[in-house]
């Protein structure tokens, strides 16, 4: 068979038409492989010229400040260096150590930098005697006697960056040099010498995934830094190229100082629950407890042998592969002739030495955390606070936090045991601040106070109930010319109607009405009639205008109910309104910062005291005297069961409709708390404010052991001794009458006979004589209720 010719005359190549359009290809790819590169130049230059890392913002507690006299015994103060992380040493001579002597303590203090300058470490004593600080001496060549000393304050959390990355920047010239060896001999030995590359893994790689096998290897320090700073950890080609192309780069514009510094602050050591671990300098802390140069030989070993893979060498989960990996990296450094063999030896014969307690960078305060970050949003940028390295000194006090988590978990526990409740059923929410400068020393946002979640202190909205009283009673006492302490209230029944609501029927807690009470006891004893009615004389639209002058922003519904808490705020909300009542009429904004400095300890922003005064003192003053008899005869009197009664404790329960909410807020000289009790489901509880949260109260401030309430008297208060019945004045010799505070000019005038003329009323073997028939006068129209009549005996004959 014959096939046709092909008919070549009529293909024409032409080359020089190929030529043109294969260069114009070329120039394509290589303008666009240059703007890549220059994309890929630009994106290096600008992070290591710019900020190189995102430095979370470091938050650290209160620092305690030591001296003469302090409130303070030998077991709490050791406490704080524990929670400090100091360590028992025989010899405290290393920074963070400390020792048991006679009589105190001596200890090794941290270099710490303040926002008002550095504080160098130094050798102290400390004494005590009587639970106080009778001695504090700083130990040198010459002994020293200190006035005060600053104690470096606890780290209690972060604000990290978006992926929760975490670390603590060295130097390279605070980097122990047998790491730097370590690092090379195990990583890259050829570093100093390579442009950024290593061909022959490269091309190793390159075979590999030639071959069908898994794509690995080639990559040197600076391509692991690449990664780690620029790139996602997927393993593909495209991926590889790119490493390649931006680890030249960087060696181009940077030494390799600049590059192994940044190696060592960057690199991926570890995972402590959401939280990354960056860099060497951080995971010396994170798994020996100790800065980076204080580590010794084989713990700088672990370290570098957890770069391979930190998940697999992890040496509290895999602590038999850890110390084999720890082992090759030292037999590593002999064969670089980095360390002797002598060394290897006596290195490879020590155990890891990790510490078992992680020291945590995820806060064990995350309801307080929460408080802080949410004041610091209103004057810094989110970015900001997650990446500048900000430090924020804030006010929490560990010892009370520490004292207010227990006395909530564990009464919690008590009263579902006791009560036969399913277990967990209850929550709860603390908060403690300062009586004088309003900050927070201790929130607690539920029973599992570690819990980052759901934050009830701040966040739960639930009716207040009776914490709304003194309101009603404070604006009452505003108006000497009408209202005393012993002013009489009507306690009779009352049908309330209003526009907009239903008919209105208080009723007391023990389904009484007392006709008349005085208005000391009317708040004592929490009756919800005669508070109402008292209110409703006041207006209730005047009393509830009041709020936002306490701090209070949200307004509550108009309507009477709203005089006896028939409206929401959270505890923290609540601290606020008591607060002012503890400063005396001062608001005092609640707050949690002292001040926040930059990364390097420049001073950025102080959150000074803000006082503004927005109740007369002398009402005030009146109105803690008439909480004062809440817990000393009223509602909360049980109270004796937990603190003494010289502690003068100012306070008022709180109890919901059905027993759906169990509230107690109180203070004393130094301290002011609120505690709720409820069900996240909002179902009752079965619990009064004295049932539930006052004993959460009384077992958090037993442990905390405040100062005695001693309110400073304004001017124009006085002191008259009255007849506790009738109101009648009595002479100050007169032993049956109480001595009640008024604002001047407003005390009564009318006058009643002593009942007993003598100084003294008898007593045998110092127990009460009851066979005395005492009859004080009383108005017909003063009829007290038989709680008031029967405390008036028991104060009388005791």
């Amino acid at each position: 068979m014959k096939f046709p010719a092909f008919p070549w005359n009529r293909f024409h190549f032409n080359f020089k038409s190929f030529a043109m359009a294969a260069g114009l290809i070329a120039l394509l790819l290589s303008l666009a492989l240059a703007g890549y590169i220059y994309y890929l130049d630009a994106t290096i230059r600008e992070a290591f010229d710019g900020r190189k890392f995102a430095l979370p913002a470091r938050v650290y507690g209160r620092s305690l400040e030591l001296y003469p006299g302090l409130k303070l015994t030998p077991a709490q103060f050791a406490g704080e260096l524990q929670r400090l992380g100091y360590h028992e040493n025989p010899q405290p001579d290393e920074a963070a150590t400390y020792k048991f002597t006679l009589n105190g303590l001596e200890f090794t203090t941290r270099d710490f930098v303040f926002g008002d300058g550095a504080q160098a470490s130094q050798r102290v004593r400390i004494e005590f005697a009587d639970g106080k600080v009778s001695l504090l001496q700083q130990r040198a060549a010459t002994d020293t006697d200190l006035t005060l000393l600053r104690m470096e304050p606890p780290l209690i959390g972060g604000i990290y960056p978006g992926h929760n990355e975490d670390r603590e920047l060295v130097r390279l010239d605070q980097v122990p040099k047998p790491l730097i060896d370590a690092l090379i001999a195990t990583e890259d030995h050829k570093f100093y010498t390579h442009l950024g590359i290593d061909p022959r893994g490269i091309a190793r790689a390159l075979f590999k995934t030639a071959t069908g096998q898994r794509i690995e290897g080639g990559s040197t320090l600076t391509q692991q830094l690449v990664k780690n700073f620029f790139l996602t950890s997927e393993r593909t080609l495209s991926r590889k190229a790119n490493e390649v192309l931006m680890a030249l780069l960087l060696e181009a514009h940077y030494s390799k100082d600049e590059i192994l510094e940044t190696y060592i602050n960057e690199i991926f050591l570890g995972q402590d629950a959401s939280r990354a671990i960056h860099g060497f300098g951080l995971a010396s802390y994170f798994y020996f407890d100790r800065p980076l140069d204080r580590l010794e030989l084989q713990e700088i070993a672990t370290l570098v042998g957890m770069v391979k893979g930190p998940a697999v060498y992890d040496p509290r989960k895999n602590p038999a592969l850890t110390l084999q990996r720890r082992n090759i990296v030292l037999q590593g450094m002999v064969g670089q002739n980095v360390i002797t063999q002598a060394q290897f030896i006596a290195a490879k014969q020590k155990p890891l030495g990790v510490v078992n307690r992680i020291p945590s960078g995820t806060s064990p305060y995350p309801a307080f955390l929460q408080f802080v970050h949410r004041q610091l949003e209103r004057d810094y940028r989110e970015e900001d606070l997650r990446s500048e390295g900000l430090r924020i000194f804030t006010t929490l006090d560990p010892r009370i936090q520490h004292e207010a988590e227990q006395a909530l978990a564990t009464r919690l526990a008590q009263i579902e045991k006791t009560r036969k409740m399913r277990a967990n059923t209850l929550e709860g929410a603390v908060v403690v601040s300062s009586t004088q400068t309003g900050e927070i020393q201790a929130m607690v946002g539920g029973r599992d106070a570690r819990y980052a979640g759901y934050n009830r202190a701040i966040d739960a909205q639930r009716q207040i109930g009776s914490l709304a009283k003194p309101m009603v009673y404070l604006t009452a006492l505003e108006d000497p010319a009408r209202y005393t302490l012993i002013t009489p209230l009507d306690d009779s029944k009352l049908v309330w109607r209003q526009p907009g609501t239903s008919d209105w029927k208080p009723q007391n807690y023990d389904h009484e009405f007392h006709d008349k009470v005085q208005l000391r006891s009317a708040l004592a004893h929490s009756y919800n009639v005669s508070t109402a009615r008292l209110g409703i004389a006041l207006g209730v639209a005047g009393i509830l205008d009041k709020l936002p002058q306490y701090g209070i922003e949200r307004r509550p519904p108009p309507f009477a109910s709203s005089l006896l808490g028939a409206f929401e705020l959270s505890p923290v909300e609540v601290m606020q309104l008591y607060q002012t009542f503890a400063d005396g009429g001062f608001r005092t904004p609640l707050r949690a910062i002292h001040e926040v400095v930059t990364a390097d300890g420049k001073p950025l922003q102080r959150y000074p005291l803000n006082v503004d005064p927005v109740a007369a003192p002398g009402p005030v003053y009146l109105l803690t005297a008439a909480l004062q008899g809440v817990v000393r005869e009223g509602t909360a009197q049980t109270m004796s069961n937990w603190l003494p009664a010289e502690l003068n404790v100012a306070g008022k329960t709180g109890t919901t409709d059905d027993l759906h909410d169990s509230w107690f807020a109180g203070y004393t000289g130094d301290h002011v708390a609120v505690v709720w009790v409820g069900r996240d489901d909002n179902k009752p509880t079965g619990l009064t404010g004295a049932s539930g949260a006052m004993t959460v109260w009384g077992d958090m401030m037993q442990n905390i052991q405040p100062e005695p309430l001693q309110p400073v008297m304004p001017e124009n208060i006085e002191m008259v001794n009255v007849d506790p019945l009738s109101g009648l004045r009595y002479s100050d010799e007169c032993k049956a009458g109480i001595s009640l505070p008024f604002i001047k000019g407003s005390a009564p005038s009318d006058t009643a006979a002593c009942p007993f003329p003598s100084a003294e009323i008898p007593k045998v073997e110092d127990k009460p004589v009851v066979k005395i028939e005492v009859k004080p006068p009383v108005k017909p129209e003063i009829k007290p209720a038989p709680e008031e009549k029967k405390n008036w005996l028991q104060r009388l004959f005791n």
